[in-house]
């Protein structure tokens, strides 16, 4: 059977409902970067996903041809996952604006995937598909310590799961700690073309770190 991540890291991908604290070790993935409103049907977002799932079942079926990576064993390819932000709008995203959104598209990588099994696959992508895979990268990532929580419906509401989160937080000692190289996170567990949107599983997570508390004396 194959490897599925969802169900082997259960931790990462299938969280409940309700918040909790994980820590994220360093991962490899195939990433994408770009801008614009992800409903956009010509839009960078859509484009970048073709990208993606091009070279992730490049990677996936490398061993049913002559090319070997050291280490394989087979697997499903685990889901896609998104970072996301507005320029100089950290820690929220205005859900009104979509059409000032950045984005990194991102799908994990098994560990025995190496830069040099990535670079084939470009190279083995753009010579079979005849497309241009030069946005495609890959990337080494330390996520750290997060809060998440599965979120339940439509991307827009996000925010009701968010503010729990965010409360949730602070409740347990720590803030937020969205940056320019941490940023809000998501994973899609849902297809939403075949979904009904109020059924839609979205991973939702944040970086946090230690609040720093500060004790006034009266002198």
């Amino acid at each position: 059977m194959a490897f599925d991540y969802k169900k082997e890291y259960k931790e990462f991908y299938m969280p409940k409902n309700k918040p909790s604290i994980v820590t994220i070790p360093k991962m490899n993935y195939i990433a994408v970067r770009g801008k614009g409103n992800p409903n956009d049907e010509n839009g960078e977002y859509k484009e970048s996903i073709g990208l993606l799932y091009a070279i992730a079942f490049t990677l996936k079926m490398s061993y049913k041809g002559t090319y070997k990576i050291p280490g394989y064993f087979e697997y499903v390819v685990p889901p896609l996952e998104g970072f996301w932000w507005q320029e100089g709008n950290y820690g929220t995203i205005d859900y009104n604006q979509k059409d000032k959104l950045q984005f990194i598209s991102i799908i994990r990588l098994p560990d025995f995937i190496t830069k040099k099994d990535f670079d084939w696959a470009i190279k083995e992508a753009t010579e079979k598909k005849k497309q241009d895979f030069s946005k495609v990268e890959f990337l080494s990532y330390d996520e750290g310590i997060c809060v998440q929580c599965m979120h339940i419906g439509s991307y827009d509401n996000e925010p009701i799961t968010i503010d729990l989160m965010h409360k949730y937080m602070l409740e347990n000692g720590y803030e937020l700690d969205i940056t320019d190289d941490r940023f809000h996170h998501e994973i899609y567990l849902s297809d939403p073309r075949r979904c009904d949107v109020n059924k839609l599983k979205t991973v939702i997570r944040h970086p946090i770190k230690k609040r720093k508390w500060k004790i006034w004396m009266n002198i």
